[in-house]
């Protein structure tokens, strides 16, 4: 029996805890008097904390230490919550991240900044002569103690670290261990001490108290002790000030009303227990554990449709029992292993808070994210791999599509730029929407652009979406410069690639002046169907059943009608359609009745002409061969019951196509 790797446990349970940092850090950043968010942060820094030394991430825990210390400050009242320190706990985030990944990494220099961007934004202030405390209190003394042992003090029976614990025991402290003189391995002495330490102390006690603690090794030892002189005091009201418990800096002179440290309120203490039992009745799985039991739900399936097969040529009554209760059960651990799959989309739309909270800081913009739909479920696979579209959608929403606050202010909008993030289901597909209230697409630059570039002939009739789409070639841009954010033209067809591959379309609508919205659909799962199991000649073909409208008889005479302009006419509209026969070029004779299945993507709307409408079919999809990557009609395979593989239709290529004839049509017409 194998046992999971604590080590590799602990990163996943620190990864959530960091998730949680962030969103609590977001939310604060919102309502920075929110009381709730800062006990939030600071017991998930707490435990971060205490979990990463009980692995061996040492680093992690003295990082961590400074921020939790920060909160915990924040929690009493003796600092207000700024979006200073919001920032600074962030960026500190990301680096408690890094130490998670990689421990022995050389990330002193990046702590030591993050450190100090922490302590200015709890100091509110560089006020020279502070260090990382707050200004003594009326009594105390503020000392500066640098020491340092003999290099055979640990030989000899000295252990530094009960002298730091009496320094700890006189008041705030705060220590920092010097390890410059720490050789390579291959010089280092395992019994040497090669290490030195400052201390900066905040105690009633006088200095004597210092040199008590050092008394027993006061003649073989250098130690230096500075006492700090308190600052001028401010022209601000006389405030009382209890001591510190940890030992970062002091407020900024903002008052914030502190409430005595009080035990949880029982309705508090509930909603904890509720979380914890809630948490204990979870189990944890690798999502790999999950793939390979898809694998073999889906086998089972194809394994059920050859049974099925079998039992319906068979005059064997109990064969074809067994078979319908097969055929039950396989659907039932099919749906709950596809329930299993599914995860929220709020895990994908989490982290876009974050991306907008730093693309306003870098752009000077002020930016509004707001979500809807979190509860949406998509299969885990399809989360995964929207992650990189998404973000550069809202990364050039960001950048091209919100204005600045002095030009939105010109335009008659308020300064603060919105972006909506969307999720719904519609039938079998997950539409997610981007939707910014900026300037718009300007479709004069675009065609401007495509016709210098070539991508379309010089006062070419396209429709907007046909425009719209253009943005997506590889390399298309029309930013005037190029910076960090965008300009490359290489974001946009990261999306379309993507999105091609998850058999999604993309509909794009833009209003000069009042912004953009990019929709998205995607299928909810990439693993298993209901497909429409079609013939064409002497092949068969899957059309995903999601996509399917309806299903309608084209009679020979209607055919021969219809030869050269392939419409037909449904319910007072013309409908576009394409002859598969033609399209698979398949050499056969039509049947006499064939029939016309219209498929949709959006409002699109495109019919396929086919031989036969064989059935309903649960489609295992399986991929493409790399030999096949670039054959845009099919978008996968499925096995048949008989073995047989038929390939599965390409939804919105296939209606993409449709509407360029419909085009092509009536321009000739």
């Amino acid at each position: 029996m194998s046992f999971p790797d604590p080590i590799a446990v602990f990163r996943t349970e620190a990864a959530e805890l960091l998730e949680q940092i962030e969103a609590g850090l977001l939310d604060l950043n919102v309502n920075l008097g929110d009381k709730d968010q800062v006990d939030a942060v600071f017991r998930g820094l707490h435990t971060l904390k205490g979990s990463g030394a009980m692995f061996g991430f040492d680093a992690l825990a003295a990082f961590t230490h400074h921020c939790e210390t920060a909160f915990d400050r924040v929690r009493k009242g003796e600092v207000p919550a700024t979006r200073e320190l919001v920032t600074a706990v962030l960026e500190a985030k990301d680096h408690m991240r890094a130490l998670v990944d990689t421990p022995n990494g050389d990330h002193e220099a990046t702590g030591e900044a993050l450190l100090a961007n922490l302590r200015a934004a709890v100091d509110g202030a560089n006020n020279p002569g502070t260090g990382v405390f707050a200004k003594a209190a009326p009594g105390q003394n503020h000392f500066k103690i640098r020491f340092s042992l003999p290099q055979n003090a640990m030989a000899n029976g000295t252990n530094p670290l009960p002298l730091l614990d009496e320094l700890r025991e006189l008041g705030e402290c705060e220590i920092v261990a010097d390890r410059s003189a720490i050789p390579s391995l291959e010089l280092l002495a395992p019994t040497d001490l090669y290490v030195s330490w400052e201390v900066e102390l905040l105690t009633t006690q006088p200095r004597s108290a210092i040199d008590d603690v050092f008394i027993f090794v006061m003649d073989e030892m250098q130690l230096d002790v500075t006492t700090v002189e308190p600052a001028p005091a401010a022209r601000t009201p006389a405030k009382t000030q209890a001591p510190a418990a940890e030992t970062l800096p002091a407020a900024v002179p903002q008052v914030v009303a502190a409430a005595p440290a009080a035990q949880p309120a029982p309705a508090a203490t509930a909603l904890v227990d509720a979380k914890q039992k809630k948490a204990s009745e979870n189990v944890r799985v690798p999502a790999e554990k999950l793939d390979e039991l898809m694998d073999r739900v889906g086998e089972l399936v194809i394994a059920q449709s050859r049974l099925s097969q079998l039992a319906g040529g068979s005059g064997d009554l109990q064969l074809r029992a067994v078979s319908e209760d097969v055929e039950r059960l396989s659907g039932e651990l099919r749906d709950t292993m596809m329930v299993l799959r599914m995860v929220p989309v709020t895990q994908l739309f989490g982290r876009f808070r974050r991306l907008v909270h730093d693309l306003a800081h870098e752009t000077g913009k002020t930016i509004e994210l707001v979500t809807e739909g979190e509860t949406t479920e998509v299969d885990k696979s399809v989360i995964e791999r929207l992650a990189d579209p998404l973000v550069h959608l809202v990364r050039n929403s960001c950048d091209h599509g919100l204005e600045t606050p002095e030009e939105r202010r010109a335009a008659g909008k308020p300064e603060a730029g919105h972006i909506l993030l969307s999720a719904r289901q519609q039938a079998g597909e997950v539409i997610i929407t981007i939707k910014d209230d900026g300037r718009g697409i300007n479709k004069e630059r675009v065609r401007a652009k495509a016709e210098s570039s070539g991508l379309i002939a010089p006062n070419a009739n396209l429709t907007d979406q046909e425009l719209y789409q253009l943005i997506f070639q590889p390399g298309f841009s029309t930013a005037q410069t190029v910076t960090n954010l965008s300009g490359r033209g290489v974001g946009m067809d990261v999306v379309k690639r993507t999105i091609d591959a998850l058999r999604g379309t993309i509909n794009v609508t833009s209003h000069v002046g009042k912004g953009s919205e990019i929709s998205l659909a995607i299928p909810l799962t990439l693993a298993i169907i209901d497909g429409l199991l079609v013939r064409v000649g002497d092949g068969r073909y899957v059309i995903p059943l999601s996509a399917v409208e309806e299903c309608l008889e084209l009679p020979i005479e209607e055919d021969m009608r219809s030869r050269g302009r392939s419409f037909i006419s449904l319910r007072d509209s013309l409908v576009p359609f394409l002859r598969l026969r033609d399209l698979f070029r398949t050499g056969t004779k039509p049947d006499p009745f064939q029939k016309v299945v219209v498929i949709s993507t959006g409002s699109e709307r495109v019919g396929l002409v086919v031989d036969q409408i064989i059935g309903d079919h649960q489609t295992v999809i399986k991929g493409m061969s790399k030999l096949h990557h670039d054959v845009a009609t099919f978008s996968g395979a499925t096995i048949l019951g008989d073995g047989d593989v038929a390939l599965i239709l390409d939804v919105g290529h296939l209606v993409a196509e449709g509407q360029q004839q419909e085009a092509h049509l009536r321009a000739a017409g």
